[in-house]
């Protein structure tokens, strides 16, 4: 008999989940631009810092009020249609950018377009495909998958930077459209919504799932739910548990501190003591870098140790690595200041594996509407430390209040994670209620 491919022998869910990848890398692309573009911005249109930080702060909102409704159109519309769509949102504001000459049109391209598109492929997804897909190692594609979001937005800096200095910031921005347009065509071949597509079980699933029929339960003749009423019925499940909250209020200070404080802004505070912007932008994208083995990392001990002593050590660290920064800027690299990027890099998004299992183990088949929910006010804080952090900077004219705030309310975050209790909640699936036995 002969001997199947290496393509056959290879699982559909690994597929799925290097597409996956792909699509997450795509949409981070233009997220990596606004901390690159802020000085030529500035420079050309007269914007202050405070304005660009309000697009910012608007798209880093709806990247995250974006995620629990896409969570929801996946379930109604499976997760190829959306993703797809998603991805030619984010081209279309890329695009478009070249064109503007007012700030409410940087807000209406860089902020609602872009917001909407890479919210649409933002970690719900992750939660989605790994809920789907994989029994087995879900903390660890988990953290792959998150590495490849997180990851693929700083790794853009440097080329980024190089083109905009060399080029101008339009052809930066064109080629960032360019490179989501380019993953499109890969999501149409390779996403598919869920393993029963190609007849197979999730990774690491030994039998199906039993059926209804099976089980004696008869299903009741319902209307499908909408994606919008689908999103708010888990949001009002999930609201009215004391985890949830931890979990949100958690993530919404991990926003603050990642992508609306560091991302946006440490090129401007570096450029504010001296160091070139390119140079400024290549130790964020070793922030990336690193930033691949802390969440893989993560993920895999997320399959291991209690994900509340993760987030506790990880919020902790990372509040007192940002209370040390105002005093590590300088116009050159010193190795005080590669130590704070190699760590940064490792705890930027280790907090997303362990904060996903605990939405699995808490909310199960609600688990990635409401993490979609627990993402967005992850967002809603990178909006707020985003805008607020650019005032602070065109008030005081340095940034050093902004990390002092930041490192503290990380340290909170750490210890709110402590009195999240692992009972499971009993809540139905994102769908349809079942009815009765037969």
């Amino acid at each position: 008999m002969r001997e199947p491919s290496v393509l056959r022998r290879i699982h559909p869910a690994w597929w799925v989940a290097a597409v996956t990848f792909l699509a997450l890398v795509g949409a981070a692309g233009f997220r990596a631009v606004p901390g690159v573009l802020m000085e030529p911005l500035h420079t050309e249109f007269g914007w202050s810092i405070s304005t660009i930080s309000a697009a910012v702060a608007v798209k880093m909102a709806l990247y995250g009020l974006t995620a629990p409704f896409a969570a929801a159109l996946m379930e109604r519309f499976g997760i190829r249609k959306v993703v797809t769509a998603a991805l030619l949102v984010v081209a279309t504001g890329s695009g478009l950018t070249v064109f503007m000459t007012a700030s409410w049109q940087l807000i209406l391209c860089w902020g609602v377009l872009v917001g909407l598109g890479t919210g649409s492929m933002a970690l719900a997804l992750v939660a989605t495909v790994t809920g789907r897909w994989f029994e087995a190692r879900r903390g660890l594609v988990s953290g792959v998958l998150t590495a490849g979001g997180a990851a693929g937005a700083l790794v853009f800096l440097p080329l980024v930077a190089v083109i905009s200095e060399g080029y101008g910031w339009r052809p930066a921005s064109l080629g960032v459209a360019g490179a989501a347009l380019a993953v499109a065509p890969f999501v149409l071949w390779l996403l598919r919504d869920k393993p029963s597509d190609l007849g197979v079980l999730p990774y690491g699933a030994v039998m199906p799932e039993p059926s209804a029929a099976a089980a004696g339960v008869v299903p009741v003749a319902a209307p499908k739910v909408g994606p919008a009423r689908l999103a708010l019925r888990a949001l009002g499940t999930a609201g009215r548990t004391r985890p949830f909250w931890y979990l949100a209020v958690g993530m919404m200070i991990c926003g603050a501190t990642t992508m609306g404080l560091i991302q946006p802004h440490f090129i401007p505070a570096a450029h504010d003591h001296g160091m070139p912007q390119t140079v400024a932008a290549g130790l964020l994208a070793l922030v990336g870098l690193f930033d691949i083995v802390g969440t893989i990392a993560s993920g895999w001990l997320t399959d291991r140790i209690d994900p509340r002593y993760l987030l506790l050590a990880y919020y902790v660290l990372r509040g007192l690595s940002l209370m040390a920064l105002p005093v590590l800027f300088g116009p050159d690299i010193e190795l005080h200041m590669v130590a704070f990027i190699v760590f940064y890099g490792l705890d930027w998004v280790a907090t997303i594996p362990p904060t996903m299992a605990l939405c699995r183990e808490i909310f199960g088949g609600l688990a990635p509407v409401v993490f979609g929910w627990v993402f967005a006010s992850h967002q809603v804080g990178a909006a707020l430390m985003a805008l607020g952090a650019g005032i602070v900077r065109d008030e005081l004219d340095a940034y050093d209040i902004a990390w002092y705030i930041g490192g503290g309310l990380a340290v909170v975050a750490g210890f709110l994670s402590l009195l999240v209790k692992r009972a499971p909640i009993a809540a139905p699936a994102a769908g349809p209620p079942l009815a009765t036995k037969a």
